[in-house]
């Protein structure tokens, strides 16, 4: 009767049943436990017999804290198990099988006969895997019965094999050699051969030390000895012998004595000497033939600074994901770098591009790819089935560990990414295409005010168009003198009589009409041209102030914004010095982030030689976070502005007015003017007053007016109405 195909299988299925079940049967029957160590993850596995050997009944009795396992070695044992386990690990022979003692559940000490081989190793000869068996032998009654019987087929091989044998009775210091021991050696069969002093004798001088190290350490320990070594016989011959040996404690007696066999392999170890050589000659051309070409290969993929994949490894990976699969692309670029390079010396933008490798290498998954393909840009590559919620995670994280602070060559250094990620849903995209999608939402991250991330839509696709309209707009209105000052005036909280103006910056476009900077400055920074409006506002600024002095409307002085970039060109006093500024009338704006950030001796050059012009220094926006006390003790600024979402919640917040209050203190105590932006209420004006405030600026007071309008504003007095006394 034809067996069907899912009678064959189930036959199979019971054979395999039995096959197992009859291993199983044998190794109980052996008295082996197994087990199977995993050395890359440190799982341990065993079985049924392995744990009943230790006394226990189930794993959950079973120590598994390594220091707390070492422990219950013996203590004479313990380093010598460590080692021999090890070596054992490593694939050492001498070590294939050992011996050590444990405490048994019942609190008994028992000893364990470990075999064990590495079965598992990686590319670069790393054990990964180890199997093998342990056995309770401290009984050797099962030695001894088998001693006895291989004893006459053990003499019959060793005839054959011309073997010598001996034994040694470390005890009385006696041994006992063969006949083939004495011819090996070439010794007279009538000497005797004391322990201790005759076989000594006879090993070659730059051997001796290390074999009888080796022999006392395994004789100590009972442990099964194997060695190589050179003798010199008594006429004059350099033998190469292999030695194998057992030590024990005889039974009966308490003797400790060593079995064991020696034998000439002397013409053995000159052949494989010379196969060593012609190996050793072969295997050193291809490791140099194959570390030459993985070097070329490595380089051509490679960033030298960072050691991370480069764009071509990246254009090779793309290519392998052309189609299909399910795939991320993270485009980082870091914010502020070119800055940093720049004012700070390629030595430490290295250093931050190191820095920033090894936090994107920390933050990446194992699994995914990341390069660094340009200056500052860097890429990830996920692959990843199902929803990609760990990208915003993963974005997240990079975020906030690159715009923590780094101390380099004694200086506080701090950059910022911005983050574009795009998402294969539509297995027909092609990879590259996928790359082009993230370096567009990183676009819409720089210019929504950098250090953030942007996931790919495809609306953004319209936004870059409009952005690389915007930006040709921006050159042109540089080139047309478009950018136009407006001014916000300051009062004394005291008398609210004018003491100052404001100049904003405004964009008088052609065809939108007057555009306030959130609508062109971030783009204008990626142009780099934030500087360069910064000059064309204090240009104008400066002509507006003359006409004002010359008709007499009594406003003292204009303040106007300067960018870090312009903080760190090396001709801005001289530039500033051919304006001729009259002393005492121009202060420059600083953001509290840029004088906390980059005030290094680029910045402090400037503003020394921008003082000595009568220029004063104010900080602005100062309490949004960046700012320390010692930050404003070095950079003495004339004026600091107190951020508006400070005094916001003034009329309802007492915290927020000791706050308010204390900034106040810190600045009449280091004899800095303190103005306060944000001054929206009449309750504004009188707790700001109160306060001891030196000047208000707020809508309450004033509005952001074109130079048109300001002479009418200024002589109306209207802003007095606001006066809440």
């Amino acid at each position: 009767m034809q067996i069907a195909p899912l009678d064959e299988q189930v036959a199979r299925e019971e054979a395999l049943r039995a096959q197992e079940q009859r291993a199983e049967y044998a190794l109980t029957a052996s008295k082996l436990g197994v087990w199977d160590h995993n050395l890359k993850t440190g799982v341990f596995e065993f079985s049924d017999l392995w744990l009943s050997i230790r006394g226990f009944t189930s794993p959950d009795q079973l120590i598994h804290n390594n220091e707390e396992w070492i422990n219950q070695l013996h203590p004479d044992d313990r380093e010598r198990t460590l080692h021999a386990i090890e070596r054992q690990n490593r694939g050492d022979p001498d070590y294939a099988v050992f011996r050590y003692r444990i405490r048994h559940k019942n609190g008994n000490w028992i000893w364990i006969e470990c075999r064990g081989m590495c079965v598992e190793w990686d590319e670069y000869g790393n054990p990964l895997r180890s199997t093998g068996t342990d056995a309770d032998v401290t009984s050797r009654q099962d030695w001894e019965d088998n001693m006895t019987a291989q004893a006459q087929r053990l003499r019959l091989a060793l005839d054959v094999s011309r073997i010598g044998v001996f034994e040694a009775n470390l005890t009385t210091g006696t041994s006992n050699w063969d006949e083939r021991m004495y011819a090996i050696y070439g010794v007279p069969v009538e000497q005797e051969i004391p322990v201790g002093s005759a076989w000594e004798s006879m090993l070659h001088p730059e051997d001796k030390a290390r074999v009888l190290a080796k022999m006392e350490y395994h004789l100590e320990n009972l442990l099964p000895h194997s060695d190589e070594f050179r003798v010199i016989r008594a006429d004059g011959t350099i033998a190469y012998i292999r030695s194998r040996s057992l030590p024990f404690i005889e039974p009966g007696t308490g003797h400790r004595k060593v079995i064991g066999a020696d034998w000439d392999v002397s013409e053995d170890v000159e052949l494989q000497k010379q196969l060593r050589q012609a190996r050793d000659l072969a295997e050193a051309r291809n490791v140099a033939l194959e570390a030459a070409r993985a070097s070329i290969e490595h380089n051509a993929l490679h960033d030298h600074l960072t050691g991370l994949p480069n764009r071509r490894y990246l254009d090779r990976v793309l290519h392998d994901e052309a189609d299909g699969g399910n795939l991320s692309i993270l485009h980082i670029d870091l914010d502020r770098f070119k800055q940093i390079n720049d004012t700070q010396g390629h030595s430490v933008g290295d250093a931050m591009l190191k820095h920033a490798a090894a936090v994107l290498a920390r933050c990446a998954r194992a699994e995914d790819f990341l390069a660094r393909i340009g200056g500052d840009e860097f890429v990830i590559v996920a692959r990843s089935k199902g929803p990609q919620h760990h990208l915003v995670s993963l974005a997240d994280r990079i975020i906030n560990e690159l715009r923590k602070p780094i101390s380099v060559d004694g200086n506080q250094c701090r950059i910022g990414a911005s983050i574009g990620i795009a998402s294969r849903d539509d297995a027909s995209l092609d990879a590259r295409q996928l790359l082009q999608n993230a370096d567009i939402a990183l676009y819409r991250a720089k210019n929504l005010g950098r250090n953030r991330f942007e996931v790919f839509s495809s609306g953004m696709q319209h936004e870059i168009v409009n952005a690389k309209k915007v930006s040709d707009e921006i050159l042109r209105a540089l080139e047309q003198s478009e950018f136009v000052p407006w001014y916000q005036f300051q009062f004394d909280a005291r008398t609210l009589d004018i003491c100052g103006a404001e100049t904003l910056a405004r964009w008088q476009h052609p065809e939108r009409g007057i555009l306030t900077p959130d609508r062109f400055l971030p783009i204008a920074e990626d142009l780099d041209a934030v500087a360069d409006i910064d000059a064309q506002i204090l240009e104008k600024g400066l002509i507006d102030f003359r006409r004002w002095q010359s008709t007499g409307l009594g406003i003292p002085k204009i303040s106007v914004n300067v960018s870090a970039r312009r903080l760190h060109d090396p001709h801005l006093h001289q530039t500033v010095r051919e304006l001729g500024i009259q002393p005492g009338t121009v202060s420059f704006e600083l953001l509290e982030s840029i004088f906390l950030d980059d005030f290094d001796a680029a910045v402090a050059e400037n503003l020394k030689n921008l003082r000595r012009q009568g220029i004063a220094i104010e900080i602005d926006d100062f309490g949004s976070g960046h700012a320390s006390i010692v930050s404003l003790v070095r950079l003495a600024p004339a004026t600091l502005k107190i951020d508006r979402e400070l005094v916001t919640p003034l009329s309802n917040s007492q915290e927020q007015r000791k706050l308010v209050g204390s900034i106040i203190d810190i600045g009449r105590s280091l004899n800095i003017r303190v103005v306060a932006e944000g001054v929206e209420t009449a309750e504004h004006i009188r707790i700001l007053r109160d306060l001891g405030c030196d000047a208000l600026q707020g809508y309450a007071l004033a509005r952001p007016i074109p130079a048109s309008q300001v002479e009418a504003f200024v002589r109306s007095d209207a802003w007095r109405s606001a006066d809440p006394d």
